[in-house]
């Protein structure tokens, strides 16, 4: 009995003595230069355009360098890969779209678990995505899905790769409308922006900050957007609800995740600096400019948020018939 004591005794102090490294650990970090935030997609994408001037305000919080590293490929995989083999020290992230929550169900095979190998950090906002078409060819969103039944599979459409969240959001608006299109995946939105704008591909659903600049210069029309009401970087667009289409809502969202196993104090550190970030006035207002609508989410809800949107984009992958890579 006195044995199990003492052992009992032992577990506890071994769990302090870590309790209080750990929390030494993130009071010193970071403790070297620079900080890797690996983005799974194309310079130009919305990570680098909300990224960026989110992540030079907390290198300014905490006098640190971050350098983004753009890992386009595999629908996002490639990325995802890097950063989930990456050492758990706060010294590499992973900024990620929605996509964190898809790749599970759309690729057979991967060389990690998005529950099991990344944690989340804090969202960096929510925004709805643009219908957007080349200027003049179609009159309205009804326009469009009234041509498009017209002439079944005359119609095409872009997204950031198959079983990227730009493709589920078309597919989602598609089956809801109940018309036929024909899909052109591309690496990442600024490859489906450009042919939109050259007129080659009829639509795409493209996260807010990579079109609003072009949809205000005229170069790009959007006929809708895909939150559940009208956003005010474009208040005179209306929903997809709102032109008709019941349940052909999607919310686009960006993330920061750490490797899984990164200490907990670290990660906590990081969220708060994140959120500090978020909040700054000047930061707050280039977000909101870009459509973003704050998802004050801490580490455990955002885990937890991934882990019910995986569930829901299955049934949506199942529905839309898109086959595992």
């Amino acid at each position: 009995m006195r044995l199990r004591t003492i052992l009992a005794s032992a577990i506890i102090l071994l769990g302090i003595a870590d309790a209080a490294l750990s929390q030494a650990l993130a009071q010193a970090w970071p403790t070297r230069q620079p900080i890797k935030l690996i983005l799974p997609f194309p310079p130009g994408s919305s990570l680098d355009t909300i990224g960026r001037p989110v992540f030079e305000q907390v290198g300014k919080q905490l006098g640190q360098t971050f350098v983004f590293e753009n890992r386009p490929g595999a629908g996002g995989t490639l990325g995802m890969a890097q950063a989930a083999k990456a050492d758990p020290d706060g010294y590499t992230l992973l900024l990620n779209s929605s996509i964190q929550t898809i790749v599970q169900n759309t690729f057979a095979k991967l060389p990690f678990d998005t529950l099991r190998d990344f944690a989340g950090v804090i969202p960096l906002g929510q925004f709805p995505n643009a219908l957007v078409t080349p200027p003049g060819r179609f009159a309205s969103v009804q326009d469009l899905v009234a041509k498009a039944k017209d002439k079944p599979g005359s119609i095409t459409y872009g997204s950031g790769g198959i079983g990227a969240a730009t493709h589920l959001n078309a597919e989602r608006f598609r089956l809801a409308a109940g018309f036929e299109a024909v899909h052109v995946p591309f690496k990442g939105a600024p490859e489906a922006v450009r042919e939109v704008l050259g007129g080659r591909i009829d639509f795409y659903f493209s996260p807010l900050p990579s079109v609003v600049p072009l949809i205000e210069g005229k170069k790009l029309d959007a006929l809708a957007v895909s939150s559940l009401k009208r956003d005010s970087a474009l208040p005179n667009v209306p929903t997809t609800l709102e032109a008709g289409y019941a349940n052909s809502d999607y919310i686009f969202w960006l993330g920061v995740f750490a490797p899984a196993g990164t200490p907990r104090p670290i990660v906590q550190r990081l969220h708060d600096e994140i959120a500090k970030a978020l909040n700054d006035p000047a930061i707050a207002a280039r977000v909101k400019q870009l459509g973003a609508d704050p998802m004050p989410l801490n580490p455990a809800a955002l885990d937890a948020y991934v882990k019910t949107e995986l569930e829901s984009n299955a049934k949506l992958i199942q529905a839309a018939g898109i086959k595992p890579n």
